[in-house]
């Protein structure tokens, strides 16, 4: 047995396994992956390595709130497309890689162990540094929708800068790879249970800039999340830019 299926292949009741999600996620019901922390960490920094194999090691040791892991992912996002394991994991909408949506998910899903393990400040910093990339790289819906409002709310500034400078860059006729704005809409619509006013400016700049029907369509999130009067405004905003999908997800608000 290869040291990657002693420590991703087989899962806390000894049996063999091709599921490496099932072994990471069903680290938070067994204390048992605490054993094989020493493992994952030595094989994450280990360059000789295979690249499919250290990838996983690091998504597991973020999803069980490992600093390592946290810290692995921080020095990724200095210069995103270095990443050994870049362009492992392909998103089937775009084509592009989707790595760091999954390093989102992980991180969020590592809450409560990063409490236990008093990692928790490193998770936020991971986030802060996942979100400061959104501008250039694709999450596939993993981003926005998985900050809770601790997150958010220390992020703020975070947030807030890289809309700006995706605003500057769609201004500019850069061309993405990806849907930019539908995942700046994502990260705005985050903003709404902090400052509901700010994250429905920054909803209405991002839709002004590309109206798109798919980024429209994420808008109505904001809606659903708002309570003051910036909400109803926006909600008649999409009611008239946006198609009857639009509508119809706006009739759900209730």
């Amino acid at each position: 047995m290869t040291r990657f299926e002693e420590l991703l292949g087989t899962d806390f009741e000894g049996q063999r396994t091709d599921d490496v999600d099932d072994v990471i996620y069903g680290g938070y019901d067994h204390a048992e992956h605490r054993e094989r922390v020493p493992g994952l960490v030595s094989l994450l920094g280990d360059a000789s390595a295979a690249d499919h194999e250290r990838y996983p090691a690091c998504l597991a040791l973020v999803a069980w709130g490992e600093p390592v892991g946290y810290q692995a992912v921080r020095e990724a996002t200095l210069d995103p497309r270095a990443a050994p394991w870049y362009d492992l994991l392909i998103d089937r909408k775009f084509s592009v890689d989707s790595s760091y949506g999954q390093f989102s998910a992980a991180a969020a899903d590592s809450r409560e162990l990063a409490e236990e393990k008093g990692s928790s400040e490193l998770r936020l910093e991971t986030f802060r540094s996942l979100i400061r990339i959104a501008d250039r790289e694709y999450f596939e819906e993993k981003l926005g929708d998985y900050l809770d409002e601790a997150v958010v709310r220390a992020c703020l500034p975070d947030i807030r800068t890289v809309i700006s400078r995706g605003l500057e860059s769609i201004a500019a006729g850069v061309r993405y790879r990806f849907d930019v704005a539908t995942q700046l809409v994502d990260l705005a619509n985050s903003m709404v249970v902090v400052d509901e006013e700010l994250a429905v400016e920054l909803v209405l700049q991002i839709l002004r800039a590309a109206p798109a029907g798919r980024t429209i369509a994420h808008a109505v999130a904001a809606v659903h999340r708002a309570k003051g009067p910036a909400g109803q405004a926006l909600a008649d905003y999409l009611y008239l830019s946006g198609n009857a999908h639009v509508r119809a997800l706006l009739a759900e608000r209730g």
